[in-house]
């Protein structure tokens, strides 16, 4: 799928810069039943796509979602994730008010996320790609080589 996805093509630049998101409920509580793990695929998809973002995939368990999300390269992973956490859990909780007990702050959310790039292919490939670059016979600049490299050979 993600190989399928569209390019996001500006001016000057052409990305598929893609991120595997995952937030935890605050103190791992058990709150989203499918109901509102329901919920939150809207809001979640909703929120991500004001920002320029589009969510290729969500889903979760009782304390804990996932998304899969291709982001354009102006917008910091660290502020959408900031965004999407802040105004997900203002809205969740005003729809769902009786997970205002679980904590003294008004949250939904964990303070802590993970997040992991999600490329078309593995490092390994990436790696192989990078190394062969140079060997074959066309048009192109010689390998790069570091300075320490040229003084050994």
């Amino acid at each position: 799928m993600i190989n399928e996805l569209p390019l996001l093509q500006k001016r000057h630049s052409v990305t598929n810069i893609v991120v595997h998101l995952i937030f935890t409920t605050k103190y791992r509580r058990k709150k989203m039943s499918e109901p509102v793990l329901a919920y939150l695929r809207g809001i979640l998809a909703s929120l991500a796509e004001s920002k320029g973002c589009f969510v290729i995939e969500i889903n979760g368990e009782a304390d804990h979602i996932h998304l899969l999300v291709q982001t354009p390269p102006q917008i910091s992973v660290s502020n959408l994730v900031g965004f999407l956490k802040t105004y997900s859990s203002k809205m969740i909780l005003e729809e769902f008010p009786e997970f205002r007990t679980f904590s003294n702050r008004v949250a939904f959310w964990s303070t802590s996320y993970f997040v992991a790039s999600a490329g078309g292919v593995t490092i390994e490939t990436l790696e192989k790609y990078v190394q062969d670059q140079g060997k074959t016979k066309r048009l192109s600049s010689p390998p790069f080589r570091t300075e320490v490299s040229r003084r050994m050979s």
